[in-house]
C-alpha cells in the first residue's frame, strides 16, 4: 500500500483550506468553499475507528457551526465506523479513485501531446485566462471559483496552461508535498475536447515534476469519469484505493 498519511497530508495541503486541525490520527479540514476535499475529515491511518473518536470530531466542526463531513476510504476496518455514519443520518456520495502514477510514466503522453502542439505552459502563479477557464461554459461558475482561490493559494503550486488566440483552453496545476507530486484542477474548455490538450496538460506537468526532483505523483478523479480515467490509465496511473464522502444530514436534536 502506498505511504496514505503523506498522500492524505499533501491532499489537504495541496487544496489549502482555511483552517486545519490534527485529532487522534485525523486531519480536520476547515473551509467556506466548495471543494470537499478542504471540509472533510480524513484518517491518516487504515484502522478501526470508535464511535468516541467521531464524537470528537463532530465535536470540533459543530464548535466551527459547520457540518460534520469525512472522507472514508472503502476499506473494511472502516465498517463499523460507516454502520455508525448511517446511524447518525450521514449520508455517502462522489466515490473517487486515488490513482498513483510516475512523471516518467507521464511522459509517456508527451509524443501525443506534442503531435499536436507544444507542452502546456507551466508557471508559477495562476493568470486571469487561467482562472477564467474554471469559469466557463460547461462547469459550475460557483464552484470554479471557490476551486480556483483554493489551488491559487496553495504554497508552492505550479499552474499548467494550453493557450490558443489569447485564451486558456486547458489548465491543470500540480502541488508538491511530503515526497509526492500531485495533480489537481484538471479542466478543458467545452468546445475543445477530444483534442489531446489533456495530455499536453499532464506532459507540462510531468516536466514540471521532475525538474523539481519528484518522481511519484498521485491524483484523485471521480469513479465515473470514465473518459478521465481513461486519459490518466494511458499516463500510467492505477487507482490504490477509492474513498467516498460522507456528511451528515441533520444536527443533533
Amino acid at each position: 500500500m502506498a505511504d496514505i498519511e503523506a498522500i492524505e497530508r499533501a491532499t489537504v495541503a495541496a487544496v489549502s483550506p482555511e483552517a486545519c486541525e490534527e485529532l487522534d490520527g485525523w486531519l480536520l479540514p476547515f473551509d467556506g468553499g466548495t471543494v470537499k476535499r478542504a471540509k472533510s475529515a480524513v484518517p491518516l491511518h487504515r484502522s478501526a475507528v470508535d464511535a468516541a473518536t467521531l464524537d470528537r470530531i463532530e465535536d470540533r466542526y459543530d464548535s466551527r457551526q459547520v457540518v460534520p463531513a469525512l472522507r472514508l476510504a472503502d476499506a473494511d476496518c472502516f465498517d463499523s465506523l460507516r454502520a455508525e455514519l448511517e446511524r447518525r443520518h450521514y449520508v455517502q456520495d462522489n466515490p473517487t479513485c486515488v490513482q498513483i502514477g510516475t512523471a516518467r510514466q507521464m511522459l509517456q503522453l508527451r509524443q501525443v501531446a506534442t503531435g499536436a502542439g507544444s507542452m502546456a505552459d507551466v508557471d508559477r502563479a495562476p493568470d486571469d485566462a487561467w482562472a477564467a477557464l474554471f469559469l466557463g461554459e460547461g462547469f459550475d461558475p460557483v464552484d470554479g471559483a471557490h476551486r480556483v482561490r483554493s489551488l491559487a493559494r496553495a504554497k508552492g503550486s505550479l499552474y499548467a496552461s494550453v493557450r490558443e488566440n489569447g485564451r486558456t483552453v486547458a489548465a491543470g496545476a500540480m502541488a508538491f508535498g511530503h515526497g509526492w507530486a500531485s495533480v489537481h484542477g484538471m479542466r478543458t474548455d467545452k468546445a475543445h475536447r477530444g483534442r489531446g490538450l489533456a495530455g499536453r496538460v499532464l506532459a507540462g506537468l510531468a516536466q514540471a515534476a521532475l525538474t523539481a526532483g519528484f518522481e511519484r505523483v498521485f491524483l484523485q478523479v471521480d469513479a465515473q469519469n470514465h473518459p478521465a480515467l481513461s486519459l490518466y490509465r494511458r499516463a500510467g496511473f492505477t487507482t490504490h484505493w477509492q474513498y467516498r464522502y460522507w456528511q451528515r444530514q441533520q444536527w443533533p436534536g
